[in-house]
């Protein structure tokens, strides 16, 4: 069964809001308020400059498996 990625989420407990995610996403996917919104539609699957800029990984992928989400736990 294949697994692939569904949409990013902002983990409100690490952002600092120092929303470096911004300006280095290239389709403009996050958006630029607070708590800095994410549109899915514009994420590329195979792009990760969001994640691995990130400072705190407060960015963290939720996948799909067949129909079911697949979150990693929250700390």
């Amino acid at each position: 069964m294949m697994v692939r990625r569904d949409h990013l989420v902002r983990h409100p407990d690490r952002c600092t809001h120092n929303a470096i995610c911004i300006p280095i996403c290239p389709t403009g996917a996050w958006l630029s308020t607070p708590p800095y919104k994410f549109d899915s539609s514009r994420c590329m699957e195979s792009c990760r400059l969001c994640l691995d800029a990130c400072p705190t990984q407060a960015i963290y992928g939720v996948f799909l498996k067949g129909e079911k989400l697949l979150s990693p736990k929250q700390e």
